[in-house]
Parts: structure tokens; sequence; C-alpha cells
């Protein structure tokens, strides 16, 4: 399950020209002879070098100084707290440089030892039969196997959790008492791609879907998103006691579901249409994958229908993990009551043609429409069907508690109680997953080598690092999200972030999401690190990335670290142009995306996907990377600002819709000074906030600058350093906990954040000051205006306690 983030405003380097795969490798640029501009130059240059390191020695000299005086108020101590006072301690002889190994060898080692080769054969190896949640402990223990060959002490941890399995199902076009069509729902077997054909291949289904057989009129509902839904309620189309007929996309498919059963309908059935592969379609001219690079006509998605906004995990027990014994819940309200199937393009075609002409068409009521199938005869015709054409819908599934398997692997560090954890989830809904989840388990193998690489050499990171090969992802973040729960104490005190990497490689265009902290860190990294494209000499995945940093939504591993315990986390991947129109570097046009299709193969990935294996290999050194600058460097690479200039951001997308929702009751000379109003306890919050984080941000680069002075002096002089280090770094690591409110947001309250949470009807794609605007955009559904707006205040509230708390918790230091 591969997130799918809404886009954000683009927070990272402004470029006024920026080089890309198409850029030629070689440019002429006409210059002018060069002309001596200054006599005695190297005097001058020498001057100016002085002129810039004097002034930085000297204060990292005074700082040092002053320790040895034994007397300084730089940090704001008291007396009791002075650094005269200092406990004589180190995290291990060597610091700040490395233990065992420098720091600047660490990053050599994990920039030469990840090989494509190598990641090719991990993909060989996960993809090479079925593996869903559940039914895949031999990976477990293969995966276990291969961290402790390479120096890394692992072992399976297990969970027992509520999953379904399918059983059988059924799904016909009848006209009156006759089969006008039935649906295989199988997709083809290609004698090309051998993993399509195996006998135990999984049937398409819904994971947490419902066992029903219903039979009814059907609706074309476009997306299936809230607004689609409200649209045809509002054109006036009867949708109780239907079934909804609706494409993949816009969002998480448990919300279509969702939202069809809230408005009364029986059934839900979700096709791939074409006409969301951008250019790259049978249509206009390209053969279907294996021929070709456009969709298989017979791809069907499948994934889970939880309601993975509401409340991720095991259904059952949510909050807490599940272990033999645990109290079970009711599932009502987090997984669905209606059955729903999942149909490729071509087995839709029937059911689409049958509207044709009946009800208005779908651009009169989704001005924006657009769909792929208009050149094999579909109309978009919205119906319903007459009384007499129904579709039978029959989908039986067996929900049974059963163990999955987490496979952990930890590299003790010398700082007990800081951490840093990374993660890739291993169970998919096929017997291929070449890209969702394996090639992220490919490279994150290839991680784990390159460390066991660095401990063959002596090496000890500072921090402990902890490896997590999770089980049950698809079925909605369970083993994640099940081990948080677990361990949450122990992650509040010592977590320092989470690294997530699901969907590794399917192209050439570097993606991220991350918590504002990390925005620095991953910026850095990813100019260290080369690029596979080399148009130009010398390129970096961060010189032809965009810079672009998307807010943290769902639909992966990251969710319970960052929602829920409080642990600023990132996701990172090589991703392909959206609709899955994939341009190479040397013109070729690279294969549609088939996203839970047995068609996310091995054969798809080594000729479409990645080739070569190398965006594999350079996904493996970003994460390595920023696993050891966050692990090594003395200073938690954390930026205080970057945060405040994102709650800023966010601020002014409320300010909007505050706006709105005044519009109607305010005239419109008041209505700036009214959205003010309702506004100033956050704006002032985040005022404050900024401020303090500028000042943690400064000091901390000041102290940066005297820890790189402290290298030829005693043990003693180094604890007292580095004790104002440990303070620096637990307000770095303590700053994302401060934004969690307990209760939760009020509609879902396994979500403790008040700045990142999904969207509660989007479910990937993330939303800001969620509380706030929940009681903004569904707040009508439930409340009178005075009491939304009431409502609407009491979270800008929320959130202006949480924001303030975080500015006190760095402005203590």
């Amino acid at each position: 399950m591969a997130r799918s983030a809404q886009q954000q405003p683009s927070v990272g380097r402004e470029k006024a020209e920026m080089s890309s795969e198409h850029t030629p490798l070689l440019q002429h640029v006409p210059v002018d002879e060069q002309r001596e501009r200054y006599s005695n130059a190297r005097l001058r240059r020498m001057c100016t070098i002085g002129l810039i390191t004097v002034p930085f020695l000297t204060l990292a000299i005074v700082f040092v100084c002053v320790l040895l005086a034994g007397e300084s108020d730089l940090f704001g101590d008291d007396p009791e707290s002075s650094i005269a006072s200092a406990i004589d301690y180190l995290p291990h002889p060597a610091w700040p440089a490395g233990n065992g190994l420098d720091y600047a060898d660490l990053k050599d080692i994990l920039l030469s030892t990840p090989s494509a080769v190598k990641a090719r054969e991990w993909s060989q190896y996960y993809t090479a039969g079925p593996h869903l949640a559940g039914k895949n402990i031999s990976q477990a223990k293969w995966t276990r196997d291969r961290w402790e060959e390479w120096g890394v002490k692992s072992h399976v941890v297990d969970y027992e959790v509520y999953i379904n399995y399918p059983v059988s199902h059924r799904l016909a076009l009848l006209d009156g008492e006759e089969v006008a069509f039935e649906a295989t729902l199988e997709e083809d077997v290609l004698e090309d791609d051998p993993t399509t054909g195996l006998e135990d291949r999984i049937p398409v289904f819904h994971g947490y879907s419902a066992t029903g057989n219903v039979t009814a009129q059907y609706v074309y509902a476009n997306y299936g998103t809230y607004a689609d839904f409200q649209a045809l309620v509002d054109a006036g189309i009867e949708l109780t006691g239907k079934i909804a007929f609706v494409k993949y996309g816009g969002i998480f498919r448990g919300l279509k579901v969702k939202r069809a059963e809230d408005l009364g309908m029986i059934g839900v059935v979700i096709y791939s249409d074409p006409g969301d592969d951008g250019d790259v379609t049978a249509e206009n001219g390209f053969k279907p994958y294996p021929a070709g690079p456009a969709r298989n006509p017979s791809a069907v998605q499948r994934g889970s229908v939880e309601y993975l906004s509401i409340g991720p995990g095991d259904p059952t027990t949510i909050g807490y993990p599940s272990k033999p014994g645990v109290p079970r819940q009711t599932t009502e309200g987090k997984i669905p009551v209606i059955p729903s199937l999942p149909v490729s393009y071509a087995e839709a075609l029937p059911f689409l043609r049958a509207l044709n002409g009946l009800g208005p068409n779908a651009t009169s009521i989704w001005s924006r429409h657009s769909g792929g199938l208009g050149y094999k005869n579909v109309t978009y015709s919205v119906g319903p069907s007459p009384p007499a054409v129904t579709i039978n819908l029959v989908n039986n599934q067996e929900y049974v508690t059963t163990p999955l398997w987490n496979t952990i692997g930890i590299i003790n560090g010398s700082i007990a109680n800081e951490v840093v954890i990374i993660g890739n989830h291993r169970d998919a809904w096929i017997a291929g997953g070449a890209a969702d989840p394996n090639s992220g388990s490919a490279s994150l193998n290839e991680v784990i080598r390159s460390f066991g690489v660095a401990l063959s050499k002596g090496w000890k990171p500072q921090r402990t690092i902890v490896f997590a090969s999770w089980d049950g992802e698809e079925y909605g973040l369970i083993g994640s999200t099940e081990w948080v729960e677990e361990y949450i104490p122990w992650l509040t005190d010592a977590a320092v972030a989470y690294i997530n990497v699901d969907v590794g490689a399917i192209g050439p265009d570097f993606a991220v999401a991350a918590a504002p902290l990390l925005n620095k860190a991953i910026m850095d990294v990813a100019l260290q690190v080369p690029s596979p494209n080399q148009t130009i000499a010398g390129q970096t995945v961060g010189s032809l990335w965009n810079g672009h940093i998307s807010t943290m939504g769902s639909g992966s591993d990251f969710t319970a670290f960052q929602d829920f315990a409080g642990v600023p986390s990132i996701n990172v991947e090589f991703s392909g142009s959206p609709g899955g129109n994939l341009p190479g570097g040397s013109g070729e046009v690279k294969g549609v995306y088939h996203y839970h299709s047995n068609y996310d193969s091995f054969a798809w990935m080594d000729k479409y996907g990645d080739p070569a294996f190398l965006y594999h290999e350079t996904i493996a050194k970003i994460i390595a990377l920023l696993a050891a600058k966050l692990s090594e460097e003395p200073i938690i690479s954390f930026n205080a600002t970057e945060y405040a200039v994102g709650l800023e951001r966010y601020l002014g997308h409320l300010r909007d819709g505050v706006k709105e929702l005044l519009d109607t009751t305010i005239a419109p000379a008041e209505l700036s000074t009214e959205c003010s109003k309702i506004l100033a306890p956050l704006t002032s919050a985040i005022a404050d906030f900024r401020a303090h984080a500028t000042a943690l941000d400064s000091q901390s680069a000041f102290l940066e600058s005297a820890v790189a002075a402290t290298s030829s002096l005693s043990s003693r002089l180094r604890s007292q350093i580095y004790s104002k280090v440990k303070v620096t770094n637990a307000a770095y690591k303590y700053l994302e906990r401060d934004f969690l409110y307990a209760p939760g947001l009020d509609s879902r309250t396994w979500f403790k954040h008040v700045v990142f949470a999904p969207g509660i009807w989007t479910g990937y794609a993330g939303a800001t000051f969620p509380g706030v605007w929940e009681a903004l955009e569904y707040g009508d559904e439930k409340w009178s205006a005075e009491e939304r707006n009431k409502q609407v205040r009491r979270w800008v509230g929320i959130c202006a306690d949480a924001v303030a708390k975080a500015g006190r918790g760095i402005k203590a230091i």
C-alpha cells in the first residue's frame, strides 16, 4: 500500500534553472576571455578566507575557554546545573568522533556498498511466490537470517490479528432473469510473466470486505469521493438500495465503500480506468503489457477497504497491541458492512456500456470528469440502470484471528535513549509485489548489508538503529501499528525519527513526504547521492529533485509513528510521472505501473519499472545516508524553524477555510477582522513558536561549532560539552511529541497529532490542523451553524495550546 500524497506547496530550494534527464551532457557556453581582476589576487583570497574563518574559530575557542574556566551561563543554566557540576560522562571515549569508524569513512561505505545486482537478487526472492499477510513466515525467517548473516541481531515478532481471506466471488450483469455478462474476475496468465500463472496465485478481493450476496440496480459514481457522491445526491439521483460502480483513484478505496454505505447503498464495484494512465494508453497506440507499456486490460487492483482514516491496525484492538488473550472490540464503524469487489477495465466495459444513455452524462454532474474508455463505446452515463438491469455481487470471505510476523533487527548504539527506526513492509496482495512493497524490501536489505560492512570494521553507531520488515501493511498498516502500540512507552522516551520506504523504485522521480523537522536533513542527503541519471556528469539526486516535500498523510507504515506516537517520520521513494507516463533519459516510454495487480511482477520491473535496478541501489543509498546522519551526528539533524514555516503555511490555508465558513453570516467588510479574531490564539502561538524555534536552531549551530573544536580536549571537558548536547537533542527529540493531543481527534480518537493526520475523506493525502478542518468541512452534517462555529473555535484553541506547549518545550533549554 503506497501513499499517494496530495500535492502541497513545495518545500525546498528555488532554482532559476534546473538540470533534468533531458539536459545535454555537454553544452557550449560562450565566455569572455579571462582577465585579472585585482593585483595580488592570491593574497586577497587568503585574506578573505581568514576574515570568514577567524570569527567562526574565535567563537568556538571562546566557548571552549569558558568551559575550561568552568563558568558559563550561555545556555541559561542556573548555578546548580552549571558546567562546573557536569557529570564526567561520554557516550564513548572518542565522542564526538565516530565509535570505531570515522563518519566520513562510514558514509563512504554506505555509498559504495549498495548494489543493483544484489537488489535484483533480493527482488527475485521476494517476488517468486505469494506472500499475503499472515501467510509469509518463511519470508520473515529468511529475512531474519540474511540480516543475521550481515551482523545485525534480528528476531521475528508475532501478533494475532483479525483479517480475512477470500473464499468465492461472483460479479454478473443481469437482464431480467438472463445473465447478460459474467465476469471472470481473473487476470490473464501471461507466458512472458511466469508468476501470473502460479497455481496458488491470490484471487482478486478486498481486504476487510464484507461477506454478502446482493442484487440491485447500479449507478456510475465517478471516483466515489465524498464530493462525487454529494453531486449525485444534489442532482436527485436515488442511491439508496443500489450498487455503486466507481473508478479507482482520488481517495483511499475504503472511503469509497464507506460513503456508499453511509448513503444507503448495498454494494460497491471498483475498476481501474485507463484514462488515469496519462498518455500511455492503448487508445494512443501503445501496446498493452507485456507487448508494450500500456495497462493490461485484465489488470485488477486488489487492496484493503478498512476505514484507514478512522483508525489503522487490527480493527478489533484499536489503541493496543493484538497479543494473545487481549479483549477484542467490535468492528462497527471500522470496516464495511456492505460487500465490494475489484474488477479490470476489460470486464467493467459491459457494465458501463449498459448505462449508455441512461440518466445524465457524467460531465453534467462533474464538470471536470474524464474517462479513458470513450473509444470503447462508453458514454459514461450515470444511470441508474433500469429495474430489470441489475448487478449480482457475491463476496464470500473467511474472517480469522491469525498470527502475522514482523522481522526486527537492532544495532545497539552508544546512547541508549536515542533511537532511529527504518522500516518497509514485506507482505503483498499478489505473488509479485516487485514495486509494492518489495522494491523497498530489496533496497532495505542493501541498507542493512551496508551497515553490516561497517560493523565488520568495528563501527558502533552513536544512536541505536532499529530495522523493521513489517507484515500486514496491506490490510491496514497492521504490523507497524501493533508494534508501535506495544512499544509506545519506549518510543515516547527514545525514538528520534522513523524512515519509511514502501514502493522504493518504479521510476526516476525522487519523491518525499516528511515531518518538517526532517526537511533540511533529506535535502542535505539527496545532494550527496549520485543520480543514476548522468546526462550531466556529477548529477546528484538532489540536483535533479524539485525539492517538493509533501505533508504526511497515510497509506504506509509511517502513520502510527507520526500520528499516534509523535515520532517525526519521512517516506522516500523513486516514483514515476502522474498516471504512469515515465519518460526515460533516452526518450523511451516506461510502463504503466500495475498497482496491486499480478503484473506488479519481477518481469514487469525487469522490463519497465527499473530494468537495471539502479534506482533500487540509489534509494538504498539515500536511506542509509539519512540513517547515518540521524544516528551519527552529535547534534540531531533537525531544523525547528522549518516546522515554524510549515505551521505558518498551514495557518494560511486555514484562514481561507474560516473565511468560507463566515462568508454566509458575516458582512464582507468584517470578514477578515472576524477571521483574525477566531484564529488569534493560534496565530499568536505560531509566532511565539517561530521565535523559540529560530533560537533553538541558532543555539544548535553555535553548539555544533563548539563540538567541532573539542577533538583535543580532555574527556571531562568533552563530557561537559556533551551535557549541553544532550539537552539540545532532547529538545529536538521531544518536539514532535508536544503536538499530540491525548483525547485524539473527535471522530477518530486513535489519531493524536493536532497538526497532521490523513484527510478523513481522502485517507492517503495529508490534512493539516485536521481537527479544525473537520469542523469546517463536515460540521454542518451534525451541528447548527452556531455550534459549528463554536467547535471551530474549540479546535483552534486546542491547536494553539499544543503549539504553545511545543514552544515552551524548546524555550526551556
